[in-house]
């Protein structure tokens, strides 16, 4: 009996399908698994606070779990034997994640199939690296199924669609194969984020690969629309030449779904934090920002989604708040509150310049102006107007609207939080830790290791867990249904 046999018997049995999670970062992607019902059996991470804040939350107590892991020096042999999970090939059911897609671009069309077949090849080659251990977990784990997420610029990455090339190796190895392009709006995150999706399925189960369908709507912004455009202008070419036998339309979210999840719905509830005022009282300062200082919960009206992320099975929140921190930024609290919801940096600028007038005019009434020109002009400027060219960096900043989804969160949010402006001039601040956790739709019982800046960066980095979700369960379900009814067979193995 093969190894995917045998996985099937045990399927069939009712038992959990059980997931690795390579390059996993902190848990994204696997707590979405988790809550379709599978078991999250193993992960690999190479950053040390992604590795222990994976292990914390899937595995407390285990420390052989919070062990950052290069995928380089860890075969899939190794990681069984050091989590004591047996056979690599018996170990998994779905290998989830996505390596960085330069690792795809760099190796090139020409040679991935060669490197599929011959890796011994190509193994020192720092180009092909990252490529050839993910494909060899695939190979040395058999799992049911593989799903990779990535940008949408995966699609047409320095003249590549890497997508194509992986689904075209991955059917090599047996497996059916199709992605799309989903935005997480469209499945109740808080968040307009688009990005590409790959699922294949072991050719065994299913002739058909499917996404999930749509639970919310939104009229995406006229940039969402341009980036996907861009994403697609590859495949779309080539289309002309040939049909694409993998590239899967989106689902289509229609108008009478739920409308999408708010930023006001999604973070309302969490304390105020008044920057200016934290500032003035000397209780917000330059440095590493811990999570060693509990708030309580706001007492405002909780929505559904805000109750649904303090009540998240195996992650509730407790009564207060650790990681509800946010950056210095003395120069800008006061610029943020002038700004209207919707401004980028053109706008801050412009009226930075304005607030800059108004303390010269201040300053000449007091006799205390400084002469254009001099050190003291300049310094006075500097301390009020940020420096940046706004012709060369016009979406550097955003005032988050309350009343849509947010912008998406990227990984630098902790170096350069300003796409992210908190909607509540009061407040005057970027968002917090836990703000952006909630706008990722992470629970607010899910723990994030080390301070504010890695904590950020995890979250940039995640896959939304509803997300997540919502595409487990279609894999699972096709999964399922493959185990119960596999597809017939016709002669010559064509179905």
């Amino acid at each position: 009996m093969t190894a995917i046999e045998r996985k099937i018997t045990r399927l069939r049995s009712g038992r959990p399908l059980r997931v690795l999670d390579l390059f996993a970062g902190c848990g994204g992607f696997s707590l979405g698994f988790q809550a379709a019902g599978c078991e999250i059996a193993a992960a690999v991470e190479f950053d040390a606070d992604a590795a222990r804040s994976h292990g914390a939350n899937f595995h407390p107590g285990d420390a052989r779990h919070s062990i950052a892991r290069d995928i380089t020096t860890t075969p899939a042999s190794a990681l069984t034997a050091s989590l004591g999970l047996g056979d690599a090939s018996l170990a998994f059911d779905i290998l989830i994640g996505g390596p960085p897609c330069q690792a795809f671009a760099r190796v090139g069309r020409s040679k991935l199939r060669e490197v599929a077949e011959h890796p011994e090849a190509f193994r020192h080659d720092p180009r092909a690296r990252l490529y050839i251990e993910y494909m060899q977990y695939v190979a040395d784990c058999m799992p049911l199924a593989v799903v990779i997420e990535n940008v949408p610029d995966m699609l047409n990455h320095a003249g590549h669609n890497l997508a194509d090339e992986i689904s075209e190796v991955l059917t090599g190895k047996g497996y059916c194969c199709g992605y799309t392009l989903l935005n997480a709006a469209f499945y109740g995150v808080p968040q307009m984020r688009e990005r590409m999706f790959l699922i294949a399925i072991h050719s065994s189960l299913t002739a058909d690969i499917n996404f999930p369908e749509p639970s919310h709507w939104i009229d995406l912004p006229p940039g969402y629309e341009g980036a996907r455009s861009v994403a697609l202008k590859l495949l779309n070419g080539m289309q002309l030449f040939r049909p694409n036998p993998w590239y899967i339309q989106p689902p289509v979210a229609v108008p009478d779904l739920p409308a999408a999840i708010t930023t006001r719905q999604a973070i309302e509830d969490l304390p105020a934090i008044d920057a200016r005022a934290q500032l003035r009282e000397g209780t917000l300062r330059r440095g590493a920002r811990r999570f060693d200082q509990a708030v309580s919960y706001a007492a405002i009206s909780v929505t559904a989604y805000s109750t649904m992320m303090r009540n998240w099975p195996g992650f509730p929140g407790a009564a207060d708040l650790k990681d509800h921190v946010i950056r210095y930024l003395p120069r800008d609290y006061a610029l943020f509150a002038r700004l209207s919801p919707g401004d980028q940096y053109p706008q801050a600028v412009k009226k930075a310049e304005e607030m800059f007038r108004e303390r010269l005019e201040l300053l000449k009434a007091q006799g205390k102006a400084p002469a254009a020109g001099t050190k003291a002009w300049d310094k006075l400027r500097a301390s009020i107007v940020p420096p940046y060219d706004p012709g060369k960096f016009p979406n550097k900043w955003r005032k988050m609207e309350a009343d849509a989804p947010s912008r998406t969160l990227l990984a630098h949010l902790g170096k350069d939080g300003y796409s992210h402006i908190h909607y509540d001039s009061a407040q005057a601040r970027t968002i917090s830790v836990r703000e952006a956790a909630r706008l990722q739709s992470f629970p607010d019982g899910f723990v994030f290791s080390g301070t504010m800046n890695p904590a950020f960066k995890q979250i940039g980095n995640a896959v939304p867990p509803l997300l997540a979700k919502a595409v487990a369960r279609s894999v699972q379900a096709q999964i399922i249904a493959g185990i119960m009814q596999p597809p017939v067979r016709l002669a010559g193995g064509q179905r």
